[in-house]
């Protein structure tokens, strides 16, 4: 009976032993888990990068303007479904292949091409509309049938137009965007990233016309050949003054949803003297645009603008670089490519392109040139302090006795 009871004690001991230590074990464990967890936010792994709060939308990216530099980065190079923001792409071509004035016929490809309640503004065949009317049509009303016609308009047929749609998206540098149509409809073939769309869009805001366009928040067309005034209405919240969504100094954008593509959004804002480019996709329905706002915020707020050009007169373009708020111009290292008679110089925040700038090749000969005078200078001097001058007397003293003795030589030769 005594052991018995001996025996319980030991293992109400040993029970009470495990569970004062199971929380510390458990708690041990559970750190080792955070920590082996890898952020999708690559930026957020830049020594010295300000941290950023992850977002609920799968990939985006935030990219200011001027010198290309990634603040935000979220799986941006992910081959994603873009949704309506194609439309962007199909403005900017328009754009710069037409006049806002010209006239644009509603055919069959237009007027036959929207299925299955997809978003349009109802035109006719034949019904006439102007360019800057169509793209209004495009980014105010998201209308297919419209971005159909512009495409034949444009490119002679839809498939021609989407060949210079692609074209163009390498031109811009985008390296994993296939366009099929230019509409932004479900297709298997049809893609992007958040890196490449901030891309697109860094393009088109680079054009006035699509900035006035891209800002709207409705828009009238007047009455056309074949029917009434039509009032457009913009869903793009972040313009909208009246707006729960609205975003103080974006200045245009365009979003979309598929079930493929999720919701997606592409924007760009201004303060400050800064311009930054959002883009967030696969995000949830009404989730984008709080989003896109949350890593602008990020933006504006942890990084600042240093012009580099004001103490470097060899920049010939370029010279501004965006880096974290408090960064000085020491903290920064460069990289220099020869390009010609030019230097293509690269400003590099722990190893990070934050800029980059154009220099004069003879502007840094003429320097190294300095630099050489004034070491030969010093040379010259350092051997002057250094050396006795005793011996240029002796010299000298030779040199005049031998002259003194020239001349009486001479003399002596004239008597004779």
């Amino acid at each position: 009976m005594k052991k018995r009871k001996i025996t319980s004690a030991f293992l109400a001991l040993g029970l009470s032993a495990s569970l004062l230590f199971q929380i510390p074990v458990s708690a041990e464990e559970a750190d080792q888990a955070t920590a082996g967890t890898v952020s999708t936010i690559s930026t957020n792994s830049i020594s010295g990068w300000p941290q950023a709060s992850d977002i609920s939308s799968e990939a985006a990216v935030v990219m200011e303007n001027s010198t290309n530099t990634i603040l935000y980065s979220k799986n941006a190079d992910e081959v994603l479904f873009p949704g309506s923001t194609v439309k962007i792409m199909t403005c900017l071509l328009a754009l710069e292949n037409t006049q806002l004035t010209d006239q644009v016929t509603m055919t069959a490809t237009g007027v036959s091409g929207v299925t299955d309640g997809g978003a349009s503004i109802s035109s006719q065949v034949d019904e006439v509309f102007t360019v800057e009317q169509c793209l209004y049509a495009i980014m105010v009303a998201s209308a297919n049938d419209i971005a159909l016609q512009i495409a034949e308009h444009v490119g002679g047929s839809v498939d021609g137009f989407v060949q210079q749609m692609n074209a163009r998206a390498q031109e811009l540098g985008c390296t994993n965007t296939v366009f099929t149509n230019p509409t932004g409809l479900p297709d298997d073939n049809q893609h992007t990233t958040a890196h490449d769309m901030a891309l697109i869009m860094q393009a088109a805001i680079q054009n006035e016309s699509f900035r006035t366009i891209a800002a709207a928040t409705s828009y009238t067309i007047p009455a056309t050949n074949m029917a009434a005034a039509r009032n457009l209405t913009s869903k793009f919240t972040m313009t909208d003054t009246g707006s729960t969504g609205f975003y103080e100094g974006c200045i245009g954008g365009k979003e979309g949803y598929t079930e493929a593509s999720g919701s997606t959004l592409v924007c760009a804002a201004q303060r400050g003297g800064m311009t930054l480019i959002s883009v967030v996709l696969k995000g949830a329905s009404g989730q984008t645009a709080p989003d896109a706002a949350s890593i602008l915020n990020y933006g504006f707020d942890q990084f600042t603008t240093l012009s580099l050009g004001d103490s470097d007169f060899s920049i010939i373009s370029g010279g501004d670089v965006v880096v974290p708020a408090g960064t000085t111009a020491d903290s920064l290292t460069t990289e220099d490519t020869q390009n010609g008679d030019e230097i293509d110089r690269t400003y590099l925040f722990n190893g990070t392109a934050v800029g980059s700038a154009v220099l004069e090749v003879a502007q840094s000969e003429d320097t190294a040139s300095v630099q050489t005078g004034e070491q030969n200078m010093q040379a010259a001097k350092d051997y002057s302090e250094n050396h006795t001058e005793v011996p240029y007397f002796v010299i000298a003293g030779v040199f005049l006795l031998l002259l003194i003795l020239l001349i009486w030589r001479m003399v002596k030769v004239i008597k004779a």
